[in-house]
């Protein structure tokens, strides 16, 4: 069984992973936004400023500054240098867990963020300093996949992964078509696809008819899309089924329990039923966090009796 230390660890490398990515993401689509100057861009930036929150980034005076935040102010829990350094520190933790290659490209992604030439790297050119970011957390995933033995470890950091990964849509989506007006412009829609790494997928699905409800029902129910919620919590729940078996906790089936009602509840959810979107996606977001507090509970702050025979 691995140590519980072990597990929080892996865990929490995938989840500050996919934040730094999703964040680097958010910055990029917004910035890129901006060069148009009209109302949309606007809009993404409100959508962006929404999805982040925090006191901090409602004090930027304008987008640039937003991006500059978002990427390099190591006083914001959420933002990229501070997830990578998380990341980066776990990942410290459990070296003799994670291969060379995976540590390596952890490692130089950590340097290129928090070195004393990041400021000025962003400064030349955000864009494609956020954009190399992207591409260095792809090979990190990539080096883990191909490198590491896919047992227990390598499901707790997949598990980190996609939880935090559906939190993040979620709450993406929560934004733009919760309470009040959904995002209705078209440039809009196609900033938050973005945002999401999903346009050419939602392309391909719908072609170019880009509508409101097709764009929210894409991010939240594909069965195929890797960054839908509806894919994200069928891999949780598989993870976390082949992780409860390694670990002994059959008779605490509690995060399962959890796991499995979740993804039930976003496989068999039906557009043309959903009374309304903002509710249900706040339902699944309030289900994600209960989620996250019992992996905790039951797989790294459990007590000794819980483990031991009756």
């Amino acid at each position: 069984m691995m140590l519980a230390r072990v597990a929080d660890s892996l865990y929490w490398i995938g989840r500050y992973v996919e934040r730094a990515e999703h964040m680097c993401r958010l910055s990029d689509v917004m910035l890129n936004a901006t060069l148009d100057r009209n109302e949309a861009a606007g809009q993404v930036t409100r959508i962006v400023l929404a999805a982040v929150g925090g006191s901090e980034a409602e004090r930027a005076a304008n987008p640039y500054d937003l991006a500059h935040l978002l990427a390099l102010n190591r006083e914001d829990g959420d933002s990229i240098a501070t997830s990578l350094a998380n990341a980066r520190e776990n990942a410290r933790q459990v070296r003799d867990q994670i291969t060379t290659e995976t540590w390596e490209r952890l490692n130089l992604i950590h340097l290129r963020m928090t070195g004393s030439d990041a400021p000025k790297a962003f400064a030349d050119g955000a864009s494609s300093f956020l954009h190399d970011i992207i591409a260095d957390l792809h090979l990190f995933k990539g080096a883990a996949d191909a490198t590491m033995s896919h047992g227990e470890g390598w499901r707790f950091l997949l598990l980190g992964v996609y939880l935090e990964r559906a939190q993040l849509i979620g709450r993406l989506l929560e934004v733009c078509f919760g309470s009040g007006r959904p995002v209705d412009d078209h440039m809009a829609l196609m900033g938050v696809l973005r945002m999401s790494c999903a346009l050419e997928p939602y392309l391909r699905r719908f072609t170019a008819d880009i509508q409101p409800r097709k764009v929210l029902e894409f991010l939240l129910l594909d069965e195929e899309f890797p960054r839908s919620m509806r894919f994200c919590t069928a891999r949780i729940e598989e993870y976390l089924s082949t992780a409860a078996r390694h670990a002994g906790t059959a008779g605490h089936a509690a995060p399962e329990r959890l796991a499995g009602r979740l993804r039930a509840r976003l496989q068999y959810a039906d557009m043309e039923e959903m009374a309304g979107a903002g509710s249900f996606i706040s339902t699944v977001l309030e289900e994600c966090a209960a989620l996250h507090q019992s992996i905790y509970d039951t797989f790294v702050a459990y007590s000794l009796e819980m483990r031991l025979p009756a």
